[in-house]
């Protein structure tokens, strides 16, 4: 796997990395008022060159992708097509890159798969096509990509000295 079959997986399905950068922005800009939309693509990219995040795009999208064609075995079928909210194994499969951005990607990706922001709000929308997967995969890639940023920002790494004073 390689960074542009990631990104060649995401755009044949729908999903183009600047859809992506803008989630970031959304969640980032409150914070840091300077933010351009380009450092949100730049970390956007940086967590797609993540091979374990490539190896689980690929899975994820590959089940959607064999779901669209009804070629799982039942009731896995029956339940990708009714995109059974009791699954979790799309949420679970999306938690392992939080881990590499620490708790801020698991509450970012909590948060975006509720609300559905943006392009995963479309995808998990869509009733042509089967994007069981693929809609939380996004919304984890947002979150990776904004905390990555979090945690590169100076005030970050800042914390004021409490004295003792008595």
């Amino acid at each position: 796997m390689s960074y542009q079959m990631a990104v060649d997986l995401l755009e044949r399905r729908g999903v183009s990395l600047s859809s992506i950068a803008e989630i970031v922005y959304i969640l980032q800009s409150v914070y840091y008022p300077g933010l351009s939309k380009e450092e949100c693509l730049s970390s956007v990219k940086s967590v797609l060159g993540k091979r374990e995040v490539q190896y689980t795009l690929m899975t994820g999208i590959a089940l959607d992708e064999l779901a669209e064609k009804r070629l799982l075995p039942q009731p896995l079928q029956a339940v990708m097509e009714a995109d059974e909210s009791l699954y979790g194994a799309d949420e679970t499969l999306a938690l392992g890159i939080t881990g590499v951005y620490g708790m801020i990607g698991l509450t970012g990706f909590g948060y975006l798969d509720k609300i559905k922001l943006g392009i995963i709000g479309e995808l998990n929308d869509d009733k042509g096509r089967i994007h069981v997967f693929l809609d939380d995969l996004v919304a984890v890639i947002a979150a990776a990509a904004s905390a990555r940023i979090a945690h590169r920002q100076e005030g970050a790494k800042v914390y004021p000295l409490v004295t003792d004073t008595e």
